[in-house]
């Protein structure tokens, strides 16, 4: 059950969270996360897509 997360654990780490960094930090620590990922998915399709055209599977599914 280690893999399952509620909403109640959800918010204790977001109580130790603001607790730990204080309220002003925690805002920027979940911007700075969301821009992480956002850059993180940007880079899968970028890799996606020119995994593509390296094989022409664009060719193929067309």
């Amino acid at each position: 059950m280690l893999g399952r997360f509620g909403w109640a654990e959800l918010l204790v780490v977001l109580l130790i969270a603001l607790l730990v960094f204080g309220p002003g930090r925690v805002g920027k620590l979940g911007k700075e996360l969301g821009q992480g990922i956002r850059s993180f998915q940007e880079g899968l399709k970028e890799k996606d897509a020119s995994a593509d055209e390296d094989t022409g599977a664009s060719d193929i599914a067309q």
